[in-house]
């Protein structure tokens, strides 16, 4: 994948193997989709929804339960059909595809399926319709105070507080390992299940336990130079250490008089650790507490890559969303011999520099539900909308294709025949629920995120130290944020403004 491919986890917040096993001519064809058809109208008596091809596939199943069956039945009018139109898979088009669609104030489609790394900037450009002014309150009441605390900052205006998006379903980052293989070596196969351990009790003993059982790998897990390392597998290393892009947790969805935080000694340090796993504590960029466990492969591994050495009995542990939890907890793979816990962390969110840092912290992945600004149909849509917040619909989504409920105290009550594996470990999602980290996503944060994933990957490369890579990126990084600050101040009639829209 490039720096601006969505990781796999991602672009669909796929639970099932089809992520996996997409085809060029499936995109094809999805991107055919995307252009010919998202400008036309729906069926009559529809709503057009943009979705991806898993979940138009259980809006109107052939056979068992369905989606649009769940809305009717939680008072949706029986009028109103679902129409799914499938997209492309990958989140950066698909992205691209809503702007071009906004940006021309076309309609249909009614509802549009927006990653939660994406939404706010769509909201602070007035392309998300307020939906306070739509939904009854006693739905917002019920949203505000169910749904997931870290989801809903993402479907929030940052500055005012109103929802604009409906979360759909949530993802999290996941540390898998091997029970069994830890139980040989003398561990504990169970204690790390609620109780995640610190990274350098997980480093020290994934080792032995590769070593004692003979198998290659110790530690997988994503680190190419993509959006999922920016996002997702660097923003938790990091801010398990206690760092921080952007100085804590409350600066992380508006941009321009941020302060700027990646040359903090945590943020190195998770460096240095990851450069350990890769060449060892003698590497002279290496934190020389932590011992050689990931192979040097993982360089060039998103999901799809980094999960093939664990699932085929070649790594201890490996880092992934909670698809793979599925894929690798079955009967016919590694059973109840699989462990799942929350991330590793080195300090406690008490001992962390920055605010909201430290602790198990878990990436923020999911989907969002929006209302398109140039609908026709706005009573119809927000009926949709109101109909997704049924508790039994989202079981219904859960039970049938493994999204996760953006209400996660939903996860116990569902039927463990339906869910499959993952309902052995429905302790661990809730308390990586309770520590996910959103990406810090503004206008910026393409930009930035493609500058971050490349200086993260050349240190992890031994390519510059720690150190350099955090200061040249930290240059790139101010040098954005002040030309926000230069706009804004153009805007509102300072000196410099023609200056700012020059350069």
């Amino acid at each position: 994948m490039g720096d601006d491919d969505t990781p796999d986890g991602l672009l669909t917040g796929a639970t099932r193997r089809s992520f996996l096993n997409a085809t060029a001519a499936t995109a094809s064809i999805g991107s055919v989709a995307v252009a010919g058809c998202l400008g036309r109208a729906g069926t009559e008596g529809s709503i057009v929804m943009t979705g991806d091809t898993d979940f138009a596939d259980i809006m109107h199943a052939d056979e068992g339960p369905s989606v649009q069956e769940a809305l009717w039945d939680a008072g949706l009018d029986e009028d109103i059909t679902v129409e799914v139109r499938a997209g492309v898979d990958d989140s950066v088009q698909r992205m691209q595809s809503a702007q071009s669609t906004l940006q021309a104030g076309r309609s249909p489609p009614d509802i549009i399926m927006m990653d939660s790394g994406w939404t706010v900037p769509f909201i602070l450009r007035e392309q998300a319709t307020q939906l306070d002014d739509h939904l009854s309150s006693d739905v917002v009441d019920r949203v505000e105070s169910t749904y997931l605390d870290a989801t809903l900052e993402t479907a929030r205006h940052p500055e005012t507080d109103d929802l604009h998006a409906l979360p759909l379903f949530v993802d999290f980052g996941m540390m898998l390992y091997r029970r069994d293989l830890l139980e040989e070596a003398g561990f504990d196969g169970e204690e790390w299940e609620t109780e995640p351990p610190d990274w350098q009790t997980f480093a020290e003993t994934v080792a032995e336990a590769r070593d004692e059982a003979d198998v290659e790998h110790g530690f997988t897990t994503q680190a190419a130079s993509y959006e999922g390392l920016s996002c997702c597998t660097f923003n938790e290393a990091m801010t398990t250490w206690g760092g921080s892009y952007f100085g804590g947790r409350d600066a992380l969805f508006t941009a321009g008089d941020r302060e700027v935080t990646v040359e903090d000694e945590p943020v190195v340090d998770a460096i240095r650790m990851m450069r350990a796993f890769i060449a060892g504590g003698d590497d002279p960029y290496a934190h020389d507490d932590f011992p050689q466990i990931s192979p040097t492969t993982i360089v060039q591994w998103s999901e799809g890559e980094s999960l093939g050495p664990f699932e085929g009995g070649d790594a201890v542990a490996h880092r992934n969303w909670p698809f793979a939890i599925a894929e690798t907890g079955a009967d016919e793979a590694f059973g109840e011999d699989l462990g799942v816990t929350p991330m590793p962390h080195q300090v406690s969110p008490d001992d962390a520099p920055h605010q909201g840092a430290g602790g198990p912290a878990s990436a923020l992945g999911g989907w969002h539900l929006t209302l398109n600004p140039y609908t026709e149909n706005v009573d119809e849509a927000a009926q949709v909308l109101e109909a997704f917040t049924d508790e039994a619909v989202m079981l219904t989504i859960f039970e049938i294709q493994g999204y996760l409920p953006p209400t996660l105290e939903l996860v116990e009550e569902a039927d463990p025949d339906e869910i499959g594996p993952i309902a052995r470990y429905t302790d661990q999602i809730q308390i990586a629920g309770e520590h996910a980290i959103p990406r810090p996503v503004t206008d910026l944060w393409p930009e930035q995120s493609g500058v971050i994933a490349r200086e993260v990957h050349g240190a992890y490369r031994g390519e510059k130290s720690p150190e350099d890579a955090m200061a040249d990126l930290a240059e790139r990084l101010r040098r954005s944020e002040a030309a926000v600050e230069d706009l804004e101040g153009g805007a509102d009639g300072g000196d410099d403004g023609g200056e700012a829209d020059g350069d």
